[in-house]
């Protein structure tokens, strides 16, 4: 009898330990779910501001066409973008973009002083501070996902439950990866 109850509550513990470690996956699933959501508002607010960034550029800059088409392209291609490895790649094509047309600004000081131009350029900016930020969030999520499916045992829970890593949101940082040309 004594044995009997030593095999219940050893087979007890493994379907708890069990529940606990699969509810633990579903858990960090839908966290990186959630910032993966929090990042697409972000870059809802990006591309919802890159319009009008546009247009108050084009009153000072009319000659500058191909540069407009070049930031309407990069903004719908980063718009139809879903998975993250495609969207990192269309948000790199959008931030040169967006480089190109805020050094076109440079030419142009009545532009660089207009008070509309200088508040979306600090929107801008702010966004683009959160979208950094979403993006730490969420690649610590998928980084606590892929841990637990890569460690053992719970690596085990994982295969049987059908979980799958997911992608980081990597962008690419040209300034930290190159350094800075100096000359005298």
């Amino acid at each position: 009898m004594l044995i009997l109850y030593i095999v219940l509550v050893v087979v007890a513990a493994i379907v708890i330990w069990f529940v606990g470690a699969f509810n633990g996956f579903v858990r960090l699933k839908n966290r990186a779910k959630e910032a993966w959501s929090d990042i697409e508002v972000q870059l809802k607010r990006r591309y919802d501001l890159i319009p009008n960034l546009v247009s108050t550029v084009k009153g000072y800059a009319t000659h500058e066409s191909q540069i407009f088409e070049k930031v309407s392209q990069a903004r719908s291609m980063a718009m139809g973008a879903k998975a993250p490895a495609e969207k990192a790649q269309a948000e790199n094509v959008l931030t040169g973009a967006l480089k190109t047309l805020f050094a076109v600004s440079e030419a142009y000081p009545d532009l660089k002083a207009n008070i509309n131009f200088l508040e979306l350029q600090r929107e801008l900016t702010d966004t683009e501070d959160k979208i950094q930020a979403a993006r730490r969030f969420y690649n610590g999520n998928v980084r606590d996902l892929s841990i637990r499916l890569e460690s053992f045992p719970s690596s085990i829970i994982g295969k049987m439950g059908g979980f799958k890593p997911m992608d980081l949101f990597e962008l690419e940082e040209p300034a930290a990866k190159e350094a800075p040309k100096v000359q005298f």
